[in-house]
């Protein structure tokens, strides 16, 4: 009987094949990566629900992954009052900290791009940008009383001063903002207290973010708790990764500029025509069809005029009915009138930036009101156009008498028999003659002089 193995090495074999099963462990599960991260979102254009997707869904992201923070670089010339609320909403209640960055040089931060700026938990501009205009304006074309826009005014400028007041910024200025639309350089935002910093480029702004870090928090308005970060984690050593906007953003975003919704409607037009003058073609019909309904998707999120579209409408229908009836050009006058006068209101706002550009509408009525003139014209030759098909075709044509017409005969025309009747005296075989006209199967003749 063999004896039994001693207890101290059955401990040393367990000690064994723990140490063995961590070190497997430690091998295959992989390792946080230790480097910190600043996420990087840049947005250029209109705040509205594509941008507000964007930014919150960035945020999110780099919460999720536990990012050192997170830089919003920001070109605006405003937007959508919701849109903006949303977006300064999820920077307040975000884990991370949130940095605005207005750049590159020559870009703005107004309107509600002014809002999003001071409610950032670190502003910064690029030297030539410039803040500010942050008075409200309706992008409908309904008109607005003086009462109710005061209370407009009124809300907004309340908002925006709460706004600088949690951030600790200049709550005087960001009023006037909004009530005298005032707008300042990036150098007179540094000196109102207005943003915290004014960086060149990227390495410029991590190297000032770093500077941050030793400050007292009374010196920075008590941002320093937010980072809760060791003092070697600096931003300049952190890895950067930008967000850009995915596919479907990308594609709502070009939807909601005002021009793509007008050339999105009016390929619609011309691919239903198309399809309605040559049924069964399908290609026109789908286009059509598909630009239609992205045409009516953007004007529902821009601020569309209805009775404009009415007017495109009628323009559009006085150009079909010119082809089906001879105005002799009223119809086609009536037409370009129409769409031009709906083509100018057809976004009516007081903010330029959701108005059509003046050359999209002269280049999309000219070649409109070109093609359906094409189409009236080639529709006039065929009407004028001699018939050279079926009976029609044979009127004033020169047949052979193949037997004597006396009253009644054959005659051959084009190398077919046809049965004809004179309308003259007897026409021997062998005389030409001439088709008058066409009574049922039988053609009327007479000699051809």
């Amino acid at each position: 009987m063999q004896s039994e193995m001693p207890k101290s090495l059955k401990h040393v074999l367990h000690v064994g094949l723990i140490f063995c099963v961590l070190i497997f462990a430690f091998c295959i599960i992989p390792k946080a990566d230790a480097t910190p991260q600043v996420y990087i979102l840049k947005f250029a254009g209109l705040i509205g629900p594509v941008s507000a997707d964007y930014i919150v869904s960035g945020i999110e992201q780099a919460e999720a992954n536990n990012a050192l923070a997170l830089v919003l670089k920001l070109d605006t010339p405003g937007g959508l009052d919701e849109s903006m609320r949303e977006i300064i909403q999820k920077i307040f209640s975000s884990k991370i900290p949130v940095i605005t960055y207005v750049s590159p040089s020559g870009a703005r931060a107004a309107s509600a791009g002014v809002f999003i700026t001071l409610a950032s938990d670190i502003a910064v501009m690029a030297p030539g940008t410039n803040i500010g205009a942050a008075h409200p304006v309706s992008v409908s074309e309904k008109q607005i009383t003086p009462e109710m826009q005061e209370k407009i005014t009124n809300d907004a400028a309340s908002y925006i001063v709460s706004i600088a007041e949690k951030r600790n910024r200049n709550k005087e200025w960001a009023e006037q903002a909004v009530r005298k639309s005032v707008s300042v350089s990036a150098d007179e935002a540094m000196n109102l207290h207005i943003i915290d910093f004014i960086a060149t480029d990227d390495a410029n702004l991590f190297a000032k973010l770093d500077s941050i870090l030793t400050l007292k928090k009374s010196e920075i308005g008590g941002k320093l708790a937010l980072f809760r970060i060791a003092d070697t984690m600096h931003f300049t050593t952190a890895q950067t990764k930008e967000i850009p906007l995915n596919s479907r953003q990308r594609f709502l975003l070009f939807l909601t500029n005002p021009n793509v919704a007008y050339i999105l409607l009016m390929l619609g037009i011309y691919g239903l025509f198309f399809e309605l003058q040559s049924p069964g073609a399908i290609f026109p019909g789908v286009v059509g069809v598909l630009s239609i309904i992205l045409a009516f998707y953007s004007l529902h999120m821009l601020p569309t005029n209805y009775a404009a579209l009415a007017l495109i409408g009628a323009g559009i229908l006085c150009f079909i009915l010119e082809v089906k009836v001879t105005s002799h050009g009223i119809l086609t006058i009536g037409g370009i009138t129409a769409l031009i006068l709906g083509s100018l209101f057809l976004f009516q706002s007081p903010a330029p930036y959701y108005r059509l550009a003046i050359p999209t509408i002269i280049i999309t009525v000219i070649l409109t009101a070109l093609f359906f003139i094409w189409v009236i014209g080639l529709a006039i030759r065929a009407q004028r156009k001699k018939v050279t098909t079926g009976k029609e075709g044979l009127l004033s044509e020169i047949g052979v008498v193949q037997t004597d017409l006396d009253l009644e005969g054959m005659i051959m025309i084009h190398g077919e028999l046809w049965t004809a009747e004179s309308l003259e005296d007897k026409i021997n075989k062998g005389e030409k003659v001439k088709v008058i006209s066409i009574e049922g199967m039988k053609l009327r003749v007479k000699r051809n002089k």
